[in-house]
């Protein structure tokens, strides 16, 4: 255990006060905890678990982008890594994460491996390197562990428009990660495992739908700019076996496109 890491983990209507012990927190944490409305008010609490104290704010309000950064708005140690109540942390995860910054001083945030379940990997770290605007898109936020105050200064927040209970599907962690980049902040990867997500259904992924493809146009817009249209066909075409199967490539890249006119017609993120 180690009091220079804290966990910031985003919940959706759980037990809180079981997830510690669930996921196998071995540090102090931060809870959000995103409940139904008419299920009672808003409360903090403090926990105190077998690994350290556990902060838990249960709120109405909606939107993991909103959570993330109430989360990082109430954290105090100086290390934080982003968690989900779906990860299950391996022992010795705790110390692996600080002994990494501490070899790595050159590092603001570090890219962990944590498996994801079967179906859903994105990425798998090989080695530890430099991230840069060529591959920072692929990462989910129980990848990101950070120098709180390096995330601070930098003012990198998350977006409220895009991930789970937000107007938008999901993006919001390639966006932050997106923001780091944009403010400076030295990022690399490491082959360092923490953990695995459980099995379980996806809050946000309801197949390749109208609103898949222009939800993608969206965040595309605020991704990559005047390059979000060639960037989107790119992407569309590089995994259209997948993704177009059902709706064909033409009629995918209009909803696309479609979703990228509207992004810049929002005046924020």
């Amino acid at each position: 255990m180690s009091d220079r890491l804290e966990i910031l983990i985003s919940a959706v209507n759980k037990a809180a006060e079981e997830l510690p012990l669930k996921m196998k927190i071995e540090t102090d944490a931060v809870i959000v905890n995103q409940v139904p409305d008419g299920s009672g008010a808003d409360k903090d609490e403090m926990i105190v678990t077998q690994s350290g104290l556990c902060k838990v704010l249960t709120r109405h309000a909606k939107g993991v982008g909103l959570s993330r950064n109430m989360a990082l708005d109430t954290a105090t140690h100086e290390l934080i890594h982003f968690g989900d109540d779906d990860i299950v942390y391996d022992e010795g995860y705790s110390q692996r994460i600080v002994d990494e910054f501490d070899k790595h001083p050159e590092a603001d945030v570090l890219l962990f491996n944590v498996q994801a379940q079967p179906g859903r990997e994105t990425y798998r770290n090989e080695d530890y390197a430099r991230i840069t605007w060529r591959n920072y898109g692929r990462y989910p936020a129980y990848a990101i562990a950070a120098r709180r105050d390096k995330i601070i200064k930098a003012g990198v927040r998350y977006s409220l428009l895009f991930g789970g209970g937000a107007e938008f599907m999901n993006g919001e962690d390639s966006l932050f990660l997106h923001d780091c980049l944009k403010a400076g902040l030295c990022m690399y990867r490491t082959p360092v495992s923490l953990g695995h997500e459980e099995v379980g259904e996806s809050t946000w992924f309801k197949g390749y739908t109208d609103r898949f493809f222009f939800d993608r146009g969206v965040l595309y817009h605020f991704l990559y700019g005047n390059f979000a249209k060639i960037l989107g066909f790119r992407y569309l075409f590089k995994n259209k076996d997948v993704m177009c199967k059902d709706m064909g490539l033409v009629k995918s890249y209009k909803l696309l496109v479609k979703g990228v006119n509207h992004g810049r017609k929002l005046k924020t993120r």
